[in-house]
């Protein structure tokens, strides 16, 4: 895998209260948001608060304790054939996988694996997040109908 970073997701306890902070104390602007997520465009990759149940849910992990620490590293790619092919380069490597390659309801691919403290990364096609050229998250097509 290259050295780079495509979305860092935190969960939130209170989704409302977290926005209020990044957005009229930080004055950050979301690229996209509905109920559940809200995404901000950083220098080169995407910044997303989500609900701490919904992306616990989403990933297939409890919301409490040690199986879920409220943060997902994510590492986006342009096709479906590279998240396979990483999952693939991965999994030979003894790396602890905790979902493997999904469709999710919106499309795309992913899959979500561990460090070696409990650390949940994931490695997604996602169709609505934009990528340029260099392959950084350059934005994010609405969520709002979702």
């Amino acid at each position: 895998m290259e050295q780079r970073i495509s979305v860092l997701t935190l969960g939130a306890d209170d989704l409302s209260v977290m926005r209020a902070f990044y957005e009229d104390k930080l004055g950050w602007k979301p690229v996209a948001q509905n109920k559940d997520i809200v995404f901000y465009q950083m220098n080169g990759f995407l910044f997303s608060l989500a609900k701490r149940p919904f992306l616990a849910d989403f990933v297939g992990v409890s919301p409490e304790g040690s199986g879920f620490r409220a943060v997902i590293t994510g590492y986006n790619v342009a096709s479906e054939a590279e998240v396979r092919e990483i999952y693939d380069r991965l999994k030979t490597k003894g790396v602890k996988i905790i979902k493997g390659p999904t469709v999710p309801y919106f499309g795309g691919l992913f899959f979500y694996f561990q460090d070696v403290e409990g650390n949940l990364l994931e490695v997604a096609y996602n169709p609505l997040i934009l990528l340029n050229g260099c392959r950084d998250a350059v934005g994010h097509k609405s969520i709002e109908h979702l």
